[in-house]
């Protein structure tokens, strides 16, 4: 499973590995051999959300804005536990493209999250065209956190039926 920008580390890290029998993409992005994040986000200006402090190669998310940018639909004491966590990451993996492409050799599905204001649902409905099968979920950007009950419903319907 590879939420947001965990959909460019299971696109790589999955290649050529015979234990994952399935991908599942969640509000992510679905990159071929040749796109980085970076690249991916078009011309769009990066999200008012987002951090960047070049002076040390870092990315991080303004905390003050994430609740209302991934977590609208949480309660407090999933947007509280969810800033708890908030780390910033190098500015280098924004520019990382994946060494191999596993949905090409692997069954996957992608979840759209119809309510998400930070990755934009046409956004993501496009990366989903990669997919074999793409389901629609009417959350945010953090499904996990705000409606875990229908996001484990739809892996254990991906896992149930890992060869489509």
């Amino acid at each position: 499973m590879g939420h947001s920008y965990g959909g460019m580390v299971i696109t790589d890290a999955a290649a050529g590995h015979e234990n994952v029998e399935h991908l599942v993409y969640i509000t992510s992005v679905m990159p071929e051999l040749d796109e980085t994040l970076a690249g991916l986000g078009g011309s769009r200006e990066p999200g008012p959300w987002m951090d960047p402090h070049p002076e040390d190669g870092t990315m991080g998310l303004k905390a003050e804005l994430a609740p209302d940018a991934f977590m609208q639909d949480c309660d407090e004491a999933a947007v509280a536990g969810a800033l708890e966590r908030l780390t910033r990451q190098p500015l280098a993996a924004f520019g990382q493209s994946p060494r191999a492409v596993a949905w090409r050799e692997k069954p996957s599905t992608y979840v759209v999250c119809a309510e998400d204001l930070a990755t934009p649902p046409e956004a993501q409905r496009e990366y989903a065209r990669r997919a074999g099968k793409v389901v629609e979920i009417p959350t945010d950007h953090h499904p996990m956190l705000s409606r875990p009950e229908l996001l484990a419903r739809v892996l254990a319907e991906a896992a149930a039926t890992p060869d489509e």
